[in-house]
C-alpha cells in the first residue's frame, strides 16, 4: 500500500503540483480569504494539478515506455493504468465540487481551469497552440482566488494576464527537457517547432514579461522589491541554462529552467502578497 501511494504521488507530478498550489494559497491569502477559503482554493486547485498530472501519466504510458522514464511510475511497471485512471477522474470530479465551497462564479472559473489543462494532456499538446492551454489554465488561477471571495468581484486584467504570462514561459521551460524524448514519440507541439534555443528564449522572455506585469500592473509606484524581483526574472532562467547543459551532458533530465520559472513564480507571489497590492 505504502508503495502505491509513493507511486501515484510520484505520477502526479509532485513539484509543479506543490508549487501551482502554493501560489494558489498565497493569492488566495493576498486577496483576503480568511483560513477556511484558502483551504478551498488551495484543495480545489490542489485536486486540479492532481488530476492533470495522472491523466497526463497515463496518456503518455506508452511514449514514456519508449524512451526508458524510469523516473515515471505508471510507465515503469509500478502503478496499474486502471488505478491511475480512477485517481485522475476522481480528482477532476473533486476539483468543481471543492471549488463550489466557494461560490458558483469561482467554481466555473476553476473548472474552466481545468478542461483547459486536460485539453493540453490530449489532443493539443502535439499541436502548434500547445502553449495556449497552459495560458489559459494559469490565467484562471489568479482569477479563481479573487472570485472566490464573498460577492465573486471582478479579478484585474493585469493580474489575471500574469497569469496567463507565466503559464505560457512554464510551458516552453516544462518541455525543454523532453524536446529529443518528445520527437522519437510524434510530439509536436510549439516548443518543438521552435527547437532548443527558441524554446529558451520564449521561456525566459514570458517570465520576465509575467514579472514585470506583476510589479507595475497595480496602482501606484512599484517598490523595491518589485523590481528586484524583475531583475532575479531576467537572471536566474539564463544562469540556469548552463545547469541544464550540464544535465545533460551527464545523462540527467535538465529540469534546472523549469525549477527556476517555479521558484520565480513563488518569490512573485509573496512580494506581491506582502506589498498588499493585489486587489
Amino acid at each position: 500500500m505504502s508503495r502505491t501511494v509513493l507511486g501515484l504521488v510520484r505520477a502526479s507530478h509532485p513539484e509543479p503540483a506543490a508549487a501551482v498550489t502554493t501560489v494558489a494559497g498565497l493569492l488566495a491569502w493576498g486577496v483576503g480569504h480568511r483560513v477556511a477559503g484558502v483551504v478551498a482554493v488551495a484543495t480545489a486547485v490542489l485536486a486540479s494539478q492532481l488530476a492533470v498530472g495522472w491523466t497526463n501519466d497515463r496518456l503518455d504510458v506508452h511514449r514514456d515506455a519508449t524512451v526508458g522514464r524510469t523516473d515515471k511510475p505508471l510507465a515503469a511497471g509500478a502503478l496499474s493504468p486502471r488505478l491511475v485512471t480512477v485517481a485522475a477522474v476522481s480528482a477532476a470530479l473533486a476539483t468543481p465540487l471543492l471549488a463550489l465551497l466557494t461560490n458558483p462564479v469561482a467554481a466555473a472559473c476553476a473548472t474552466l481551469g481545468l478542461v483547459s489543462a486536460l485539453l493540453y494532456d490530449w489532443p493539443l499538446k502535439s499541436t502548434p497552440v500547445s502553449v495556449l492551454p497552459y495560458a489559459v489554465s494559469f490565467g484562471c488561477l489568479p482569477a479563481f482566488a479573487v472570485l472566490a471571495l464573498p460577492g465573486a468581484p471582478a479579478p484585474p486584467l493585469w493580474l489575471v494576464g500574469a497569469g496567463a504570462l507565466l503559464g505560457a514561459g512554464a510551458h516552453f521551460a516544462n518541455v525543454l527537457p523532453d524536446l529529443a524524448d518528445d520527437a522519437r514519440t510524434g510530439v509536436h507541439g510549439l516548443p518543438h517547432r521552435l527547437g532548443p534555443t527558441g524554446t529558451r528564449i520564449a521561456a525566459t522572455v514570458l517570465l520576465l514579461a509575467a514579472t514585470t506585469v506583476l510589479v507595475f500592473g497595480p496602482p501606484g509606484p512599484p517598490s523595491g522589491a518589485g523590481l528586484a524581483a524583475v531583475a532575479t526574472a531576467a537572471v536566474v532562467p539564463p544562469v540556469t541554462w548552463y545547469a541544464a547543459r550540464a544535465g545533460q551532458r551527464s545523462a540527467g533530465r535538465p529540469v534546472a529552467v523549469f525549477r527556476a520559472v517555479m521558484l520565480v513564480a513563488v518569490i512573485d507571489v509573496v512580494l506581491l502578497v506582502t506589498s498588499g497590492r493585489v486587489v
